[in-house]
């Protein structure tokens, strides 16, 4: 099985105060980070998506082996990310989704959920019961993915009307979002 990796980057960051692909963390940007990450997990390709300050992160970021794409419509929220990298993915069967801003993410909870790839998969991490990411997306979903992502919702609307297997990664991951600065580890600062 082909499993892409789809990494979100494109948001302005309005609650932490700047994009979240330009946070580092231990001396390198989150969009890096994510992306060595997906990497390391053997996805293939690794789409990233930008948006807000596409430029600076660009001029910032290394984003080595992994395939660039802006999304014109970042403002209008995750959904139309989304559906730019699944245009973007080509034809794997599956993709796995990772938002920029979970640093705890290990290859660990990436494998995990790639374990049940196929093109008729769907899975999303769990965090002690607590639904999360990543997602993984099988490629017949993607349409109806496409078709249901609006706003910040992402796949959420998608997911929520269709079976998802559950995958417990509390033990491997932390998959928290840092949504504000105050989120950050002390120790990532």
């Amino acid at each position: 099985m082909r499993v892409a990796g789809l990494l979100l980057a494109a948001g302005a960051g309005r609650r932490f105060g700047s994009p979240k692909a330009l946070v580092p963390s231990n001396g390198t940007l989150f969009v890096d980070s994510a992306a060595s990450l997906l990497r390391a997990a053997g996805c293939s390709p690794v789409v990233v998506v930008l948006g807000a300050q596409a430029a600076e992160v660009r001029a910032k970021a290394s984003l080595d082996d992994v395939t660039v794409v802006d999304n014109p419509a970042w403002n209008t929220g995750m959904g139309s990310s989304l559906r730019t990298g699944l245009h973007a993915v080509g034809t794997p069967d599956a993709v796995v989704v990772l938002p920029v801003d979970t640093p705890g993410m290990t290859v660990a909870a990436l494998h995990r959920l790639m374990a049940l790839a196929s093109p008729t998969a769907l899975a999303r991490a769990t965090y002690n019961g607590e639904i999360g990411h990543p997602v993984l997306i099988g490629s017949t979903h993607f349409p109806g993915v496409m078709a249901s992502a609006a706003g910040d919702q992402g796949a959420r609307d998608y997911l929520q009307s269709n079976t998802v297997q559950h995958v417990e990664c509390a033990d491997v991951a932390d998959g928290a979002d840092v949504d504000r600065p105050e989120d950050l580890r002390p120790e990532a600062r």
